[in-house]
C-alpha cells in the first residue's frame, strides 16, 4: 500500500480535507494500492468544526478525526508527501516534500481551501492513474 501523507501545521483543516478527498477518489478510480494519511507539525486537540460540517455536508464524516504529529518514520516511508504550510525539513532532512503552501488556511478562506484542494487531489490522482495504465 502506498501511502500519501498530507500535512498541514494543526492537522485539523487542509490536511484532513486533502485526506478525504484522496481517499474518496481513489476508491472512484479503482487505485486500491493508495491510501491517504494527515498529520502536522503543530497539532490541535481536534478537527477545525467549520471544516468537519463543511466535509459532513458532502459525505464525509472526519468528527473523530484526532489530530497527530508527523513522525520521522511515517515521513521517509510515505510514498509522497504533501505540505500545506509545514516545514519538516528539521524533523525530516533528505526527505522530498511536494509543496502546496498556497492553499489558505480553512479559517480565512474554507471555501477557497476546499476548493484548491479538491482540485489539486484530483490532478494528484489522475497523475497516479496515468503512471498506472
Amino acid at each position: 500500500m502506498k501511502t500519501i501523507l498530507f500535512l498541514c501545521p494543526q492537522n485539523n483543516g487542509r490536511s484532513v480535507i486533502a485526506a478525504a478527498y484522496f481517499d474518496h477518489m481513489v476508491a472512484e478510480r479503482g487505485l486500491t494500492d493508495y491510501k491517504a494519511a494527515s498529520a502536522g507539525t503543530e497539532p490541535s486537540a481536534s478537527v477545525a468544526p467549520k471544516v468537519a460540517e463543511l466535509l459532513e455536508a458532502h459525505g464525509f464524516d472526519v468528527w473523530d478525526h484526532l489530530p497527530w504529529h508527523a513522525t520521522l518514520d511515517e515521513l521517509q516511508t510515505a510514498y509522497r508527501v504533501i505540505s500545506m504550510g509545514c516545514d519538516v525539513s528539521e524533523l525530516a532532512p533528505g526527505v522530498y516534500v511536494k509543496e502546496w503552501n498556497d492553499v489558505p488556511a480553512p479559517g480565512k478562506d474554507l471555501l477557497g481551501a476546499w476548493k484548491m484542494i479538491r482540485h489539486r487531489v484530483g490532478k494528484l490522482v489522475d497523475e497516479l492513474a496515468s503512471q498506472r495504465d
